[in-house]
């Protein structure tokens, strides 16, 4: 009998990083906890599916939080209002909440494509060769691509970013 590795050993670790990414892509709050949460349990149900060969546990965490964002239908009160940002930034809020109601607005007017890209890399800590496995991508083109998507980004933002 083969010894199979466990995906899930290590999971303190792993739950901060799929839920970054997951927060890069619908945003931090309730929805991204429930994402995260359901990615988890889908993970421990078909823990037993887990190949090593084809890649390490965070990876295969992620493909399955990529399906649950495809799929996910946000709450209504959890979208990004501009009027809230507003509201935010005239009181008083501390710069790291108005940095990240910021950087997700920003982020939402990116490409879909985009968007996986900057959550792959800021969210999910991933380098681009790891990203390009994700997204069927060359490492260098993972790399243009992201510098493009930075690029429009800092433009949106309106000043200099510093992501991760």
């Amino acid at each position: 009998m083969r010894f199979r590795r466990d995906p899930l050993d290590g999971v303190e670790q792993l739950i901060p990083r799929v839920y970054a990414y997951v927060a890069y892509r619908i945003g931090h709050g309730p929805d991204a906890e429930d994402v995260t949460s359901e990615c988890f349990e889908r993970a421990v149900r078909y823990r037993h599916r887990y190949d090593g060969k084809r890649g390490e546990p965070l990876a295969w965490l992620i493909g399955i939080a990529r399906r649950l964002v495809a799929d996910h239908r946000p709450s209504a009160w959890c979208e990004y209002d501009e009027e809230l940002h507003d509201l935010a930034v005239t009181d008083d809020l501390s710069e790291d909440a108005v940095r990240r109601l910021s950087v997700q607005a920003a982020v939402s007017q990116l490409a879909a494509r985009e968007q996986e890209l900057i959550a792959l890399r800021y969210g999910a800590d991933f380098t681009a060769r790891q990203i390009g496995a994700q997204m069927d991508m060359s490492a260098h083109a993972v790399e243009v691509a992201l510098g493009r998507a930075e690029e429009r980004l800092r433009s949106a933002l309106g000043r200099r970013l510093v992501l991760g």
